[in-house]
């Protein structure tokens, strides 16, 4: 038969040592009453927990580069979708198209590339017709780009002049406005940021096994609410800072939360990022405090039954949350296990 240690509480067991020295030398302590569970079949998932702040992200400054005087602004804080008129120059809109990367030059017959590509496809979606929205920008374009001119109020001349289209991925949020009216067109107008928040997590690099793409996060609020996110984006560049003379180097980790209501009105706050370290899919589970310590070395699980009890050998494997994975042949789910308390 294994011998076993039960891990019992110092007063029990000295409450257990001294019955049994007084008065019943020759007798057998009475066993240690323990609790039962059941062996349960689950995953099991380890989790650590790192600073984030929750807000919009990083401000994108648009500078201006049409000529002329800034006559209207957005407000702080509004939100801007394509076609939505960004800022005013000359009375004339500066408008948002939604795009990857930014337009470098006007543009106009003949013209092709990835830039003429996007201008096609915001025509497309905004409903415009007549032209083939690929790479070449032909008379048809034209005739599509004079349209928008003309719905706009600009000049309509087929061409795209440069500067008159801002582009972001996605609608934008308006942050700090920097001209007043005015100014001059070609300076900095003002920052934007996406339009949902989401959180930023700093993360040390000797802790990038934590994240992962599409991996499940939670996100603690300063009034302790959680709400569920996904990591979706990891930095490919290390930043490296220096605080109280020690260097640390994090990558950027951004966690989106699809369920934007729950996220209150915070904003620039610092919040509690859980993250997954490690898991265990369709392994049995079992409390810590079902462990024995066998006198052999390793560990055992005392088996209950209504015939008889019995003490076998289990493999640990990861121990998360207060539960741990146990295997060894004679065990499954289902099964009546001791627990001490």
């Amino acid at each position: 038969m294994k011998r076993l240690l039960w891990l019992i509480p110092v007063p029990v067991l000295v409450a257990v040592i001294g019955y049994a020295g007084f008065g019943h030398r020759t007798a057998t302590p009475p066993p240690v009453a323990v609790k039962t569970t059941t062996i349960t079949k689950g995953t099991l998932t380890a989790t650590e927990s790192v600073d984030g702040t929750l807000g919009f992200g990083d401000p994108v400054t648009v500078n201006g580069r049409l000529p002329g005087t800034v006559t209207a602004l957005p407000p702080e804080g509004s939100t801007i979708r394509r076609n939505d008129v960004l800022y005013r120059a000359d009375g004339r809109p500066v408008v948002l198209f939604y795009a990857a990367a930014p337009f470098y030059r006007a543009l106009k017959p003949g013209d092709e590339g990835d830039d003429v590509r996007a201008l096609e496809a915001n025509l497309a979606a905004l409903g415009y017709k007549g032209f083939t929205a690929d790479d070449s920008y032909t008379a048809a374009t034209a005739d599509a780009v004079r349209d928008w001119q003309e719905d706009l109020g600009l000049p309509e001349t087929g061409t795209v002049e440069l500067g008159r289209i801002v582009v972001a991925p996605d609608a934008v949020r308006v942050g700090e406005v920097k001209a007043h009216l005015g100014d001059g067109a070609t300076g900095p107008i003002l920052q934007w940021t996406g339009s949902t928040r989401l959180v930023t997590v700093q993360l040390d690099v000797t802790e990038q096994r934590l994240a992962a793409i599409g991996a499940a996060a939670t996100v603690k609020l300063p009034d302790d609410r959680e709400v569920p996110g996904k990591i979706s984006a990891i930095g490919a560049v290390a930043t490296a800072s220096t605080q109280n003379n020690q260097t640390k180097v994090t990558v950027d980790v951004t966690v989106t939360v699809a369920e934007q209501d729950k996220l209150g009105t915070f904003d620039a706050a610092p919040v509690t990022v859980t993250l997954v370290s490690e898991q265990r899919r369709d392994v049995l589970i079992v409390p810590v405090g079902a462990l024995v310590a066998l006198a052999e070395g390793g560990y055992g699980l005392q088996l209950v039954s209504e015939r008889a009890t019995r003490t076998v050998a289990v493999k640990t494997g990861l121990f998360a949350s207060g539960k741990v994975e146990v295997s060894g042949p004679e065990l499954a789910a289902g099964l009546t296990v001791g627990v001490a308390g």
